[in-house]
């Protein structure tokens, strides 16, 4: 998550597209329902994000959509209203971070962030992949979750910028996550890290680019990543599980997003059974052990839960966590919200035992 004031921050809050305002009615009804169910502290960063004056991202063009503010965003104003510091390092204290560029396999130059922990390397190393539905947002805006498994499990992060829908639609974000995990453990050692243990993480739309890279590094004979972290991943394409309706108009996700975002993705209805977005029917024998972290007020809780199944019958070993009173987009959010500190702790610890430095 990006906390440093920029002109992108600046012009993404003041941005304002032709009939995207939310429908006041819904709006209502969203706050109200998010509101009771969430903690106090994930509650007051929504009425932060609230005051942001988000529009309806289903009702924008993606170029406007990525000019509306974040959770990211929100966090630093409510920093700032409790007359705290916002910069990354002061918040993760121990993590720094550098922005440079990797050249895929397949030749596309793909931006990225790169958390190093201080102490004595050679560290463990973590390929991220941000959320945002495959189409919005990118490292700044996850810049907070990733810093903080830099910093919980003691980790060098490659936080990885893939090409995004609708201009480069479905597989090309998956194509990239395959290739920056393959240039990663070729290249750990240049970056101080142990080529014997890299896994992957990701959150939402990333969470589901990690389970799916491992996948693809499985099949492509690479070597096993340690683990897997994917953080309220995108598991399945069905809009009726049971968390899609009983969530269906809280925020900061909502059900028509989740529409909004595949029918931007997506080259036909025909990929919507491709395992990799299809995940819980995926092959998944074989895969390293792996870590949910769900929230409950999220459409995508249940995606968390099917795929958890799945990896069971597959029989990978995995451990879920669901976060009540905890919203999508919350594991970044540490430094406001409880639970995303909780949560972050409890990936360091899950990755930490993977690479055996507990």
């Amino acid at each position: 998550m990006a906390l440093t004031t920029s002109t992108a921050d600046d012009a993404r809050n003041h941005a304002r597209a032709p009939g995207g305002d939310p429908n006041p009615v819904v709006n209502a009804i969203a706050n109200t329902v998010t509101g009771l169910r969430a903690d106090d502290d994930m509650a007051e960063l929504l009425k932060v994000f609230d005051s942001l004056e988000p529009q309806a991202i289903e009702k924008l063009d993606p170029a406007n959509a990525r000019r509306q503010p974040t959770i990211a965003d929100a966090v630093k104003a409510l920093l700032q209203r409790q007359h705290r510091p916002t910069d990354p390092e002061a918040l993760v204290p121990g993590v720094t971070s550098r922005d440079t560029t990797i050249t895929a396999s397949r030749g596309t130059v793909l931006p990225v962030r790169i958390y190093t922990p201080s102490g004595h390397g050679p560290f463990p190393v973590v390929v991220f992949f941000h959320g945002g539905g495959w189409v919005i947002a990118d490292k700044d805006v996850y810049d907070g979750g990733a810093r903080g498994i830099a910093k919980e499990a003691q980790a060098i992060v490659v936080s990885v910028d893939y090409r995004q829908a609708p201009e480069h639609k479905f597989p090309a974000a998956w194509d990239d996550a395959a290739d920056a995990y393959a240039w990663t453990a070729a290249h750990a050692a240049e970056l101080g890290g142990d080529p014997a243990r890299v896994a992957l993480a990701g959150e939402s739309a990333g969470g589901n680019l990690a389970v799916a890279t491992a996948i693809a590094a499985r099949d492509a004979g690479l070597p096993t990543p340690a683990h897997v972290l994917t953080v309220y991943p995108v598991a399945q394409t069905s809009l009726y599980t049971e968390s899609e309706l009983a969530n269906a108009v809280v925020k900061p996700l909502n059900r028509p997003m989740v529409k909004w975002f595949v029918e931007h993705l997506i080259r036909s209805e025909d990929d919507l059974k491709d395992p990799r977005l299809q995940l819980i029917e995926a092959d998944l024998a074989g895969l390293p052990p792996v870590t949910i972290i769900n929230a409950h007020i999220d459409p995508l809780r249940s995606d968390g839960a099917k795929l958890e199944d799945a990896l069971r019958r597959a029989g990978v070993p995995v451990e879920r966590r669901d976060y009540d009173g905890a919203t999508h987009e919350f594991f970044g959010a540490a430094p406001v919200v409880e639970k995303a500190r909780q949560a972050q702790a409890f990936a360091g610890e899950r990755l930490r035992a993977a690479f055996g430095a507990v």
